[in-house]
């Protein structure tokens, strides 16, 4: 049985994580399922953008505990990266993603939110850090994807001092784009993907690895350097083109 849905909303695919029973944990067939899903994706030229949302009443509730145990058991860190890969495969997608967030995203549920672009968060939301916790480091990135998408205190907050946050503290703190009622939750995150989703796909992919490259940016001068070659590549393409054609056309007209 499938844990992963996958509905398509004009150019945006939401993918529903379908395990409620277990709260959506970060199971071996939601990761597999995650990975198949993005590889078609990616490849579809009429999906531009893609919504991960939860069913029932958490949006993930983490990785699962014997998982954990298992890997922990090993004589090395070979068995981690299978833990991580579903998220790990959202954070290095090339479509930009929008995180619905209802309910309790814990843990490795929290790595999957960080995964994503954008985060949209519903009133029921809760974001709950959780390693330290059960007594385990944070794995994942956790940690430098929680720092560099809020600031250093509300990461330690929340991974040193168990602070949980809900949807509307979430936006306050940078965690969150925005707070939602839960009705609106997936309509607001799948208007949003549908304003990328709206671009020429492959421009789209480039502007978000310059977005990620310039993380290692300190300088003026490298920042111009590092966007002029994917400008001029952009300038080339049909969409550009075809828009000064048009925008030249009407002008004339008007003269």
């Amino acid at each position: 049985m499938s844990v992963l849905r996958i509905e398509r909303r004009d150019r945006v695919a939401v993918l529903t994580f379908d395990d409620p029973e277990r709260r959506n944990v970060v199971s071996n067939e939601m990761n597999d399922e995650l990975l198949a899903a993005f590889d078609t994706l990616e490849a579809d030229s009429e999906v531009g953008a893609v919504v991960l949302t939860g069913e029932g009443r958490a949006f993930c509730a983490g990785a699962v505990l014997d998982d954990l145990l298992d890997a922990g058991r090993g004589s090395d860190d070979g068995t981690l990266p299978d833990i991580y890969r579903g998220f790990l495969r959202v954070a290095h997608s090339t479509l930009p993603t929008v995180a619905a967030v209802n309910g309790a995203a814990v843990g490795a549920g929290m790595n999957m939110v960080l995964a994503c672009d954008l985060v949209v968060a519903g009133c029921s939301a809760r974001f709950d850090s959780r390693f330290l916790t059960i007594g385990i480091h944070p794995g994942g990135g956790h940690t430098w994807r929680l720092r560099n998408i809020t600031d250093l205190q509300t990461a330690k907050a929340m991974v040193l001092f168990e602070q949980i946050l809900d949807g509307e503290q979430a936006a306050r703190h940078g965690l969150a784009w925005e707070c939602v009622d839960d009705d609106a939750l997936v309509d607001r995150a799948v208007e949003l993907a549908g304003r990328a989703a709206g671009h020429p796909k492959e421009l789209v992919a480039a502007t978000k690895k310059t977005l990620h490259d310039t993380a290692g940016i300190t300088e003026s001068v490298p920042a111009v350097e590092l966007e002029t070659g994917p400008q001029v590549w952009s300038m080339r393409q049909p969409a550009f083109v075809e828009m000064v054609a048009k925008l030249k056309a009407r002008i004339s007209t008007k003269g």
